[in-house]
């Protein structure tokens, strides 16, 4: 579902007026290991996977991980079962998934991207709001209050998780809003002592620089924050609203619908960096990018649009 013709052009205004006040701080490094590729793949293939429905909608768990588009292969292939699910919460809709990936040894928590109204909503609460992360850390108040609203839970499920499986590698993975809500997990969770991997795919910026320092230097667990061409959202919200990216960022340059290669992801490094995504012109935006990265990330989404409340 495209956005409406006036928002292109206001999305189009806060990235150039971005460009125009900031200067790149980055350190490249072309290409990347097999071993990073393939997990690139693979951790985006768990993301697309919160976007089913057979995947978030059942608290008890004990469902295979699968994906009616058929976009997430080496998924279906192993024996991944959900611990717990959860959708639909009051305020913020936010969904996903905690899962086994017994083939890998993994322990997988996954969020969806914005497919409802009150997803929406959340995306659209830039203020910055005091977290419990640490004590200066401010968050968006949108994607904060969304995984205050799955805390509980998730928290709940990884340790049930961890008790039966106590050697698993411990993932946590989304997709746009769901990258946002998986970047302020990952603090949460590597702060009570697990080592955690983080995913993320099209991610927005999701607080300012003391938070997202915090979760860069956290040294629990690698950050892996991928972008694609001119997808827009990773440039949001602008950065002179004071909000800053994770590091690093592992840029896709291929055209949409061709699945990349290693030679076609660049690493780039620092919290401000105004090479990669936010390198090509702000004036160009295309939404068709951040719905592909190593594949149709949302396909399996029977929607294909706002979802409302049930």
């Amino acid at each position: 579902m495209s956005p409406p013709f006036s928002l292109q052009y206001i999305v189009a205004f806060f990235l150039f007026f971005t460009k125009c006040l900031t200067s790149p701080v980055a350190i490249a490094e072309r290409a990347i290991s097999n071993d990073d590729y393939a997990s690139l793949n693979l951790f985006e293939q768990f993301a697309a996977a919160a976007y089913c429905r057979s995947n978030n909608n059942d608290k008890a768990g004990g469902t295979k991980i699968t994906c009616s588009a058929g976009n997430c292969p080496l998924v279906q292939n192993d024996d991944v079962v959900s611990v717990y699910e959860f959708e639909n919460s009051l305020t913020t809709d936010v969904t996903g998934y905690v899962a086994v990936d017994n083939t890998r040894s993994l322990t997988v928590l996954a969020f969806r991207g914005s497919r409802s109204v009150r997803n929406f909503v959340a995306d659209a609460n830039f203020p910055a709001t005091q977290t419990d992360i640490c004590p200066t850390c401010t968050a968006h108040a949108g994607f904060w209050n969304s995984w205050v609203e799955a805390r509980a839970g998730v928290l709940a499920a990884l340790k049930t998780a961890a008790a039966s499986h106590p050697s698993n590698r411990v993932i946590i993975a989304g997709h746009s809003l769901g990258g946002a809500i998986a970047d302020l997990a990952a603090a949460e969770i590597r702060k009570s002592g697990v080592t955690a991997d983080l995913y993320t795919y099209g991610a927005p910026r999701i607080a300012g620089a003391a938070l997202s320092d915090f979760i860069t230097n956290q040294n629990k667990g690698g950050n892996y924050r991928v972008t694609h061409k001119n997808d827009p959202v990773p440039r949001l919200p602008p950065l002179p609203l004071g909000f800053v990216h994770i590091s690093p960022e592992y840029y896709i340059s291929t055209p949409n619908n061709v699945v990349p290669t290693a030679n076609d992801i660049t690493k780039y490094t620092g919290s401000v960096n105004l090479q990669g995504n936010s390198g090509n012109n702000p004036l160009e935006i295309d939404f068709n990018a951040h719905g592909w990265y190593f594949g149709a990330v949302g396909a399996c989404d029977p929607n294909d649009g706002i979802e409302w409340k049930e």
